[in-house]
């Protein structure tokens, strides 16, 4: 097609930029490293440990603390706050290249009296565009030459064509906001069919796609893993200040009543000697201050930071990017996901699933048909198109034309035969008034083509041709519209294929004198691994809703296919029912909700809303700007890598190959890093619990924590830095899977982890008083020499209390009696448990001064081992009468 334009020469191009902007959408605020390292250090337990951090070094340089104490804070701290960071801010980076081919879009334009290619951003306002097959429309305008089709799924969510003609400013102006508009284009809708020139009459921010993208400045709602730390945090706090009351008074009453004998006159005296009673609350303070940091798990923070990013470079190897590390975590939180249909649940292809010929014979793959059928269905398909076979090799490739022509062309793909005999005469496009399209066509035969809707096809159909290519009556024309009404009740579309030998001017649609050669069935075909994933995610407790614009009684035929409607119970609704329904009719009847037909952008938002309200975790996926705002509002937004860039922008979660299943992949990892979680925290809560029993109970029974800071330092290094990279590759286990999903609202910390974490901590305590105290334990060690007489047993006890760390990892990492359970499946856990073991060993050689350790015998090497290793027949007790299950 010829065109005649001069278009904008480069002093309106420069004018039109100063007084209207540019094209470049304003990018939606990211932040920067340090606005990522501000937002992770007002996580409410670093927050403690800040508190507790101040204070020891304020102790310290009062000479009344020890440098290791803080600088375990500090480390802990350091550590947790910059692994989270730098895993968001470097996955950034892989996001935006996933994003930078947006803008490398060209688009070709009128300028300087040519024709020439520029960047969408360079587009501007009064811009002449030229618009062919494929291309996508770089900002809103209208046409003024020639016709095109468009899809506009990008912004409907319909996967539908949008003919557009041309028009004048003033209509186009007043339809400027009207999506349905024959005249309007619209910025990253897609070009399907036809050829026109348009002008641009919004750039930038200003199109309906880039005011779209600037809805998603949403607030974000707290995830249900910082509720649950949140309270964790609240609940450590008071038990901290709560032992620290008890530590204080502990220590006042041993210096007031004990060390006086509770001689009334000594204690008086006591109080008298204000300088020994200001030293003693002073310490008393102290001790008091310490035991709040020892309440704190330090390692915590940590390890959720590195089991998160271990995580993170799993998912995408199984095509899932996560940009916020705390959207795996709320994925496996899931009550509820709003899933698109197309492409997620289905294939998002057009397929042709079976071809009927008049006689009701059906055939699922042209190899099938009867050769004298086939070749004048090939000849109807291949010169009745705008779509071209491309083959190379043994690759087929099917270009131009639009989903339905593709789908036909694929069907007859294989054949080899090109008709060259035949020339085009006339053709007519396809009318919504007439239902289809018509190619007249001479050569072999003078003969006019056609397809269009199935029914309006064989309506028209008085004779239809046999399996040996004879025209013959057409006598199961009944039974045909019959069997086509139940195919079209299970979500197949129908679409027939006829031939007449009118020519397209003269075709008498009342006479009804076409031949058929047969119908198809086409469909958008499921994805065979999405019901096996829906199947999965709704045993999991997840309630899946299908949002779709199709009509209602498609959407439930495919629904039906996929699991999602099962009984009479489960509900199919459309945008047009939910919206003469309040908020609180609908969140009666929510629960029941499988489907939405004919769904609207504003439908996700507000179904968004509404379930956030009942306090649910809600899931939405999605791939248009029209998707983008629900996306945001919802507390994990798993936009489709297939999208636009907008949706990306505003997903937690991009699913690289747009598939159900990967959504239920990305909920599994977030379910097993809730559960790597709750294993450290028993892990690290136990050792806390039993470090506060031993500091309240050593000052009554003459006990002080007999471990030097070195040692401590390695202690603190088993319990957080090791312990976290080991319960950080926990497995994915389907199991659960099979689990309910857990209360926005749930306390981290269940009942059945309260007991482990209980009969731990006072086992543990119980043992290294027994330990330190029995005269019975003391004779079975060595006497050292010196000033180092109670070497050996206090390298002893140092052992003993890393080992019982070890063997009660064990213990904290399955809920099952089998303390192997799949712990091949993490042989980094295995790894680090040896680690420990070996370097503790070694300690207890080579340590010397340094750590206060001497080597032992056989004899004190089988008391500490034998001892710490009765931590797990207590828990295996315990799993028993408790029957724990995380």
């Amino acid at each position: 097609m010829k065109y005649d334009f001069k278009g904008l020469n480069d002093e309106q191009i420069e004018k039109s930029r100063k007084e209207n902007g540019s094209n470049a959408l304003t990018p939606v605020e990211t932040e920067s490293f340090m606005d990522k390292l501000k937002e992770n250090l007002k996580d409410p337990i670093i927050r403690i440990l800040i508190f507790a951090l101040v204070l020891n070094v304020v102790f310290y340089f009062m000479g009344k603390g020890h440098w290791y104490e803080a600088l375990g804070i500090a480390v802990a701290v350091s550590l947790a706050t910059f692994i989270s960071t730098w895993s968001e801010y470097s996955n950034e980076e892989s996001f935006q290249k996933l994003q930078e081919e947006a803008s490398k879009i060209s688009s070709k334009v009128f300028r300087n009296d040519e024709i020439t290619s520029i960047l969408i951003d360079d587009i501007v306002k009064g811009e002449y565009v030229l618009l062919q097959p494929g291309d996508k429309v770089p900002a809103d305008g209208y046409l003024i030459s020639g016709d095109i089709k468009a899809d506009q799924a990008s912004l409907t969510g319909e996967s539908i064509e949008v003919e557009k003609l041309p028009t004048d400013e003033q209509t186009a102006l007043s339809n400027s906001t009207d999506l349905s508009s024959p005249y309007n284009i619209y910025r990253g809708t897609t070009v399907l069919s036809g050829e026109g020139v348009a002008v641009i009459t919004s750039v930038g921010d200003n199109t309906v796609y880039g005011s779209l993208a600037q809805e998603m400045k949403a607030d974000d709602r707290p995830s249900p893993l910082k509720l649950k730390l949140s309270n964790l945090a609240d609940f450590i706090s008071k038990a901290g200040y709560l032992f620290a009351g008890l530590i204080f008074a502990s220590y006042m009453i041993n210096k007031i009543f004990i060390h006086n004998n509770f001689d009334m006159a000594l204690i008086s005296a006591y109080f008298t000697d204000l300088g020994t009673l200001a030293n003693d609350i002073v310490t008393a303070i102290i001790l008091a201050v310490i035991i709040i940091v020892v309440a704190v798990p330090e390692g915590l923070p940590m390890m959720i930071a590195m089991v998160l990013s271990l995580n993170m470079k799993k998912m995408l190897k199984d095509n899932i990017l996560v940009r916020k590390l705390i959207g795996i975590e709320t994925a496996g939180s899931l009550n509820l996901l709003f899933s698109d249909k197309t492409g997620t649940i289905t294939k998002g292809i057009l397929e042709a699933v079976l071809f009927i010929d008049g006689d009701k014979n059906e055939y699922k793959s042209f190899e099938e048909l009867p050769k004298k059928l086939s070749e004048y269905l090939d000849l109807s398909l291949k010169k009745n198109t705008n779509a071209i076979i491309k083959k190379s090799g043994n690759n087929i490739e099917v270009l131009g034309g639009n989903s339905t022509e593709k789908a036909l062309l694929r069907f007859v793909a294989k054949s080899d035969k090109k008709f060259e005999n035949f020339e085009t005469v006339d053709t007519m496009p396809f009318s919504s008034d007439k239902k289809f399209s018509a190619t007249q066509i001479k050569g072999d035969m003078d003969i006019t083509l056609i397809k269009g809707a199935g029914e309006r096809i064989v309506d028209y159909c008085n004779t239809c041709y046999d399996e040996n290519g004879n025209i013959v009556e057409f006598t199961k024309k009944e039974q045909l519209i019959e069997m086509m009404n139940e195919l079209s009740a299970k979500s197949i579309r129908l679409l027939g294929v006829a031939t007449t030998n009118s020519a397209i001017d003269d075709m008498n649609f009342d006479s009804k004198d076409m031949t058929l050669v047969g119908v198809f069935g086409i469909r958008d075909d499921l994805r065979q691994e999405s019901v096996y994933a829906i199947k999965e995610a709704m045993d999991a407790g997840i309630q899946v809703v299908m949002i779709t614009g199709d009509r209602k009684e498609t959407a439930q035929a495919i629904a039906k296919d996929a699991g999602l409607i099962k009984n009479d119970s489960d509900i199919a609704i459309t945008s047009d029912d939910l919206n003469v329904m309040s908020d609180d009719e609908i969140k009666k009847i929510l629960p029941n909700i499988r489907v939405i037909a004919r769904a609207l952008p504003t439908d996700k938002s507000r179904l968004v809303k509404i379930a956030q309200e009942m306090d649910l975790v809600v899931g939405m996926t999605g791939d248009g700007v029209n998707d983008s705002p629900a996306l945001k509002k919802a507390d994990v937004g798993f936009a489709m890598g297939s999208g636009t860039e907008v949706a990306k922008e505003a997903g937690d979660i991009v699913i690289l190959d747009d598939n159900f299943l990967s959504i239920t992949k990305a909920i599994l990892y977030g379910r097993t890093i809730f559960h790597s979680i709750r294993k450290f925290i028993v892990f690290q809560l136990t050792i806390n619990v039993a470090a506060l029993l031993i500091a309240f109970i050593g000052p009554f029974i003459g006990v002080e924590l007999p471990l030097t800071m070195t040692q401590m330092l390695w202690v603190n290094l088993v319990m957080d830095t090791l312990a976290a990279l080991a319960f950080g590759g926990e497995p994915a286990l389907e199991r659960y899977m099979k689990e309910k999903p857990k209360s926005r609202r749930e306390n981290i910390i269940s009942s059945n982890m309260k007991s482990e974490i209980a009969v731990g901590g006072l086992y543990v305590a119980a043992m290294s008083i027994f330990f330190l105290k029995s005269p019975v334990i003391r004779a079975l060690f060595r006497d050292g020499t010196g000033e180092n007489t109670d070497i050996y047993f206090l390298t002893g006890f140092f052992t003993m209390f890393i080992f019982v760390n070890v063997f009660n990892a064990f213990n904290a990492r399955t809920s099952k009696m089998n303390l192997f359970d799949n712990i091949h499946l993490n042989q980094s856990f295995i790894k680090i448990m040896a680690f420990i073991a070996i370097v503790q060993v070694a300690l207890t050689y080579f340590g010397g001064s340094v750590l206060r350790t001497a080597g032992l015998n056989s004899q004190e090497w089988i008391v500490v081992i034998a001892m710490a290793f009765t931590i797990i027949p207590i828990d295996l007790i315990r799993k028993m009468i408790f029957k724990n299950k995380y």
